[in-house]
């Protein structure tokens, strides 16, 4: 039987942060996280699209249980701020979800000089993730999920002397690096927990082919570049609805049959219900996975440290 939100199971007493709660797959995750009776921290940039959606969320649940945190991953120090706010709130965390990004769009830099796709979709959630990791190592059977996408298919390793793609830059190649690197960040991170001993588990997820306002945020990022157009034309025709898109995350985050290291995404590749998928692309994984920590550390100042300290 398909997988759905009537699965999750209670989450009364929990605590999730959900990056990028304000639209899409984002506010999905958080509206059906609330539903089931947990606290949900809505880690947002914008903070008046992130009170419209609280609204929109309490409309539907009205008993929901929300916060909003301010959150701009594009800037490492706005990062550090979320986290000691998160921090000073909650000692425990059960789940962290990561799922806010950008695609495919022109080439900009973030106030730290990171390639900005790169930098939103994995640099603030590496330092986000590595900041908030004591408090999901203290908590019993605490989940982190990266949100990747199909697209990781198309990225290669992150390059150790030119992570931020100087000269080489496109807009879909930066995408499929960013998505792979979260890919990598997901599997690594688990890899460490595990060998640390500790009660937390890592997995990835992806929502495939999924019609949110992502496409469009693509189009005007892009100046309307034309690969971007198709596939925001792709995606309006073809695509999941945000309520199905999100399915393969929540069911990473919540169901007790997931484990560490899992991938779940739909079963048809874009499209259908969420399943867990086959870990592909293992040649090369382990120096893949060494390479992107090694930049990760070196960019951001931070380190993954999984002895809950």
């Amino acid at each position: 039987m398909a997988w759905t939100p009537t699965d999750i199971p209670d989450q009364h007493g929990r605590t999730a942060v959900v990056t990028g709660a304000n639209g899409g797959l984002g506010l999905v995750t958080a509206r059906e996280l609330a539903a089931k009776g947990a606290h949900v921290v809505m880690a947002v940039r914008n903070q008046q699209k992130a009170a419209a959606a609280a609204d929109e969320i309490r409309a539907a649940v009205p008993d929901a249980s929300l916060e909003l945190v301010a959150l701009d991953l594009s800037a490492q120090a706005s990062v550090h701020e979320a986290a000691e706010k998160i921090l000073a709130a909650h000692s425990t965390i059960d789940l962290l979800i990561n799922n806010a990004g950008v695609m495919a769009i022109s080439e900009a830099r973030t106030v730290d000089g990171f390639e900005m796709q790169f930098g939103v979709d994995h640099l603030g959630h590496w330092t986000l993730t590595a900041l908030l990791l004591p408090a999901l190592i203290s908590t019993p059977n605490s989940r982190v999920v990266t949100v990747t996408s199909t697209a990781h298919h198309l990225g290669r390793p992150v390059d150790v002397d030119n992570p931020h793609l100087d000269g080489r830059y496109g807009a879909w190649r930066a995408y499929g690096q960013a998505k792979l690197a979260n890919f990598h960040f997901g599997l690594g991170l688990d890899r460490q927990l595990k060998s640390a001993g500790a009660g937390t588990a890592s997995l990835i997820a992806h929502p495939g082919l999924s019609d949110t306002d992502l496409q469009s945020v693509s189009v005007a990022g892009s100046g309307g570049g034309i690969t971007q157009r198709i596939a925001h034309a792709a995606t309006r025709a073809t695509g999941m609805s945000a309520n199905d898109g999100a399915l393969p995350q929540l069911r990473a985050a919540t169901d007790p049959a997931a484990k560490g290291g899992e991938f779940y995404g739909p079963l048809f590749v874009n499209n259908g219900q969420p399943v867990r998928k086959p870990i592909l692309r293992r040649f090369g994984m382990d120096q893949a996975i060494a390479k992107l920590w090694a930049v990760s550390e070196r960019e951001t100042g931070v380190a993954i440290a999984t002895d809950g300290r």
